[in-house]
Order: structure tokens, then C-alpha cells, then sequence
């Protein structure tokens, strides 16, 4: 009778454990689609991604490389100060993207050129996003906005 507690009690354990694994790998394969890792110019250039990798992508536009064109595509470079990444984005951009702004942007490398699927732009005049903050920190060019 003890016996039979004791073997009762491993297999419940070794079930809990199994259900924990499958319930684990489930979640993980459900989000490897929903998460994005971000990725400053300069690593970008240093290592750059796989063609079917999305990923995010977050610095200034580089000041007089904004290019409106026919239709709704749009070009513009995003630096870190280190490096430089030739962005393509087709919609309508955010009300407050500019040159020498902050953005990130969602999605792929391909031929040198990150195809963007979307753009976010600072929200008022001191906010830049964090991942872009400390790129910029970590390259030695970033400087306190006025009136902090």
C-alpha cells in the first residue's frame, strides 16, 4: 500500500512536469511570429538579419533623406549616428515624423534596404523611444532635450 502511494505520486508528478513542457513549447511556437527584437543601425549593418526576419529598427531620420514619392511610398535613412540604414515605407506616415526625429520601425532587411511595414513617431517634443535612447547613448551622440 505505501508503495503504491509513492509510485502514484511520481507519475502524477511526472505528468504535471510533461503538461508543463507541451504547455511551454505551445506558447512559445504561438508568439515566434508576435515578437520583434529591436535593432539600432549600426547592428544592423555589423550583423544583418535574415531576408524573412521581422524585426524593429529605431533611430533619427537622417536629416535630407526624406523622399516623398509618386504615390504612397515613402524613403528616408534612420541613423544611430554610427550607421546609416536606407528605410522604405509605403502608407501613411505619422503626424509627427520629421527629420531629426525619433521612430521605430517594424520590418525587414532585404538588399540593403529595410522595407518597413510600420512607422511609430515620437508623441510630443521631448519623447524618444527607449530602445532608440540608449542606441544612441551607446554610440556617444545622444543629448538631454531642452526644458528636462
Amino acid at each position: 500500500m505505501h508503495g503504491l502511494k509513492k509510485k502514484r505520486r511520481v507519475q502524477i508528478v511526472l505528468v504535471a512536469f510533461a503538461a508543463l513542457a507541451i504547455s511551454t513549447a505551445l506558447i512559445g511556437y504561438a508568439m515566434r511570429d508576435g515578437i520583434n527584437f529591436f535593432r539600432s543601425p549600426s547592428q544592423v549593418v555589423e550583423e544583418p538579419p535574415r531576408a524573412n526576419e521581422v524585426f524593429r529598427i529605431g533611430g533619427l531620420v537622417e536629416e535630407g533623406t526624406l523622399q516623398r514619392g509618386a504615390g504612397e511610398t515613402i524613403r528616408f535613412s534612420v541613423t544611430d549616428g554610427g550607421a546609416t540604414v536606407p528605410v522604405t515605407f509605403t502608407g501613411v506616415l505619422p503626424d509627427l515624423f520629421g527629420e531629426n526625429q525619433g521612430m521605430i520601425g517594424t520590418g525587414r532587411y532585404i538588399n540593403g534596404v529595410f522595407e518597413a511595414s510600420e512607422i511609430l513617431a515620437k508623441h510630443d517634443e521631448s519623447y524618444m523611444p527607449k530602445e532608440v535612447v540608449d542606441a544612441l547613448k551607446e554610440q556617444g551622440v545622444y543629448q538631454e532635450p531642452n526644458g528636462s
